[in-house]
């Protein structure tokens, strides 16, 4: 079984290291894996997202057309990704920059919001 998930968020957020995290313990659970960065011209404030594949079986390739799961850490992010998590899929948001609803109906859905300061 494979599972394909995507991490994204502005620069800074923690996206890359999320999906780099999920690919160690993958590593460390002798799975395969795969965990593709990118990330916009600027470290803090561009774009930056990641794909992980952690997979039973060899992987044949990097590329995710489809996540079964999305995380997203930023406005842009839920918009871009809730159009392409497969159906069934869940899509993780943070509640307090994603302050709308996830149109999807055929998605499960989860609002993750930080603590109050």
């Amino acid at each position: 079984m494979q599972q394909e998930i995507v991490f994204s968020g502005f620069g800074g957020q923690g996206a890359l290291f999320a999906g780099q995290l999920l690919a160690y313990a993958g590593m460390d659970n002798d799975k395969h894996v795969t965990w593709i960065p990118s990330y916009g011209p600027e470290m803090r404030g561009g774009t930056a997202h990641c794909t992980v594949i952690v997979g039973d079986e060899m992987i044949c390739s990097p590329m995710v057309q489809a996540p079964d799961y999305a995380v997203a850490m930023s406005l842009p992010s839920a918009t871009l990704y809730e159009t392409v998590v497969r159906p069934g899929g869940l899509i993780i948001w943070d509640s307090v920059l994603v302050t709308r609803p996830v149109a999807r109906h055929d998605l499960l859905r989860a609002g993750a919001s930080r603590p109050a300061q």
